[in-house]
């Protein structure tokens, strides 16, 4: 997937001046235009091909649908709640963020949150009165804080807490002992943390499974605890915690986002409600962080140096290696052939051989299946993004394998690359010769020497036909009536009475009518 022609973006957010002037001495255009109306968004996307935003404004299906140019989209916080993530990987467009930026400014405004709601800080003195028995607090040393969320912001709220004595659990299912002891937190299941916490605080991205986490029912568990939110909107039902605060049930809660910003329903000024203007990111330092970590990884992409920070691709991330580039046209090149075999069905088969391919397979695979789907009249848009989601609908499963082990033939280098059709009898092998992707065999006949695969290299023309002596007399007679000229000319030795013959050509070819007079199986394969 190329991006060397990504030369104009849109900065449709207030991003600090750093992020323009990276992408500006970079060689891009840079549009910078805030409080664009969805219509507005759309007519500018119209000239970009790259775009890059903060909270605003949303990129809904319909902005990416009608955004025919649009290749990336950045983001300069990690959470993704304004961008359709499922609509753009459709489309095949980019999407990344950063991470990193935020994370200490969003830290510390959970535990300044924590710090206001056990000693009420915020209440202040007004027209002279001096209610300071009302205002009780209390120590939190001791107490328990549960994280919902241990990635990096939860990470590091459960450090900063544990210096004024808390205890500190979690959840977070994909993190490992090992980590969990880095930073001194136990694990728990959701059901022993509400009953056991004296503060919760939420760390979650928005997904399926987190939306309306806080509700009713886990709310009627709490040990009427204080809850704390600076993640993401959506993820406290706003409505339950009313009630469960009206109970008792919730003692306060501290809110940085809300279901619907700026707030309109009244119900959410509770005396024991501390709401922000979603702050997690407003400091001086997470501004700059994060116009720089969206700025650098954007150009590093757009150069072809390196790939980060990416939410929906995760296959794109090795590909610019210089190991895996010359394995990534090798790859598409296969698929491809398969392709050409006539709108294959059912189980296509990648087998890499060799230790150099060992972590290949989640590069490799998606890229087999846009060689497979690109020429595919539904589908030519198809890339690393979006290219397993589109190969089942086109009725394919594609199954993965890898033996460390070397086949016996010599000159293989160090890998080999197999993509088969199960239960037929096409399948094409090859691998990498110095830095260039090569065919060895096709339908088991093998190349002596191989066939050049590379982008640069003439159209080929791939024929199978029972060997026959006056066969390349007769494909010139056939070219030159065509009115092209055959560039270069290879055979492969004999595979069950038949010889496959390619041929480079000088372009297109108009009709296989012709040629079908004189072939018996005939593929087309075009770079």
């Amino acid at each position: 997937m190329a991006f060397a022609n990504l030369q104009k973006v849109l900065i449709s957010d207030s991003l600090d001046p750093c992020c323009r002037k990276i992408l500006q001495d970079e060689g891009l255009q840079v549009e910078e235009k805030q409080n664009l109306s969805k219509e507005e968004l759309i007519a500018e996307l119209q000239y970009c091909k790259g775009l890059i935003l903060c909270s605003a404004p949303k990129v809904t299906m319909d902005v990416i649908n009608a955004a025919e140019k649009l290749q990336v989209v950045g983001r300069s916080i990690a959470s993704m709640d304004n961008v359709d993530l499922e609509a753009a990987t459709r489309k095949g467009i980019l999407v990344m963020n950063t991470p990193n930026g935020n994370s200490l400014s969003a830290a510390e405004l959970t535990c300044g949150m924590i710090m206001c709601l056990v000693r009420q800080i915020l209440p202040l003195m007004k027209d002279g009165k001096w209610d300071q028995k009302k205002l009780m607090g209390t120590e939190l040393n001791g107490k328990t804080l549960g994280i919902l969320g241990l990635g990096r912001i939860g990470r590091e709220v459960a450090v900063q807490m544990q210096s004024f004595g808390m205890k500190t659990v979690g959840y977070y299912p994909i993190i490992s002992p090992e980590v969990l002891a880095s930073f001194n937190s136990q694990q728990l299941p959701l059901e022993e943390i509400w009953p056991l916490c004296d503060f919760i605080t939420v760390h979650t991205p928005l997904l399926p499974s987190t939306t309306g986490l806080l509700n009713d029912s886990t709310f009627a568990l709490f040990k009427k605890a204080l809850l704390v939110n600076c993640a993401c909107r959506g993820i406290v039902d706003e409505g339950a915690l009313l009630r469960a605060l009206q109970s008792g049930q919730c003692a306060g809660a501290a809110l940085d986002v809300f279901t619907e910003e700026p707030p309109r329903d009244c119900t959410l000024n509770h005396e024991n409600i501390i709401s922000c203007l979603h702050l997690g990111t407003s400091t001086k330092e997470a501004q700059s962080h994060c116009g720089e970590e969206i700025a650098v990884p954007f150009m590093d992409m757009v150069k072809g140096r390196a790939l980060m920070g990416i939410v929906n691709a995760q296959a794109l991330t090795i590909s610019f290696s210089l190991h895996t580039k010359p394995w990534i046209g090798l790859a598409e090149a296969l698929g491809t052939l398969m392709q050409a075999s006539g709108s294959p069905k059912g189980t296509i088969q990648v087998v890499m051989q060799g230790l150099s391919l060992k972590n290949a397979g989640n590069c490799l695979s998606p890229t087999v299946i846009v060689g497979l789907l690109k020429d595919a009249s539904n589908h030519a848009d198809v890339n690393l993004v979006n290219s397993k989601l589109l190969v089942k609908e086109a009725g394919l499963n594609v199954t993965t394998s890898h033996n460390p082990t070397m086949p016996g033939e010599q000159g293989c280098g160090e890998g080999l690359l197999r993509v088969a059709l199960a239960g037929s009898p096409y399948q094409a092998e090859g691998f990498v010769q110095g830095t260039t992707p090569v065919l060895q065999a096709l339908n088991g006949a093998a190349f002596r020497p191989e066939v050049p695969l590379h982008r640069h290299l003439p159209l080929l023309l791939f024929l199978a036909q029972p060997s026959n002596p006056a066969m390349l007399p007769t494909m010139i007679g056939l070219l030159a009536e065509a009115g092209m000229q055959m560039l270069s000319y290879q055979t492969s030795v004999v595979s069950n009475g038949e010889t496959w013959h390619v041929m480079g050509i000088s372009s297109l070819l108009p009709s296989l009518d012709t040629w079908k007079q004189h072939v018996t199986e005939a593929f087309q394969f075009y770079f």
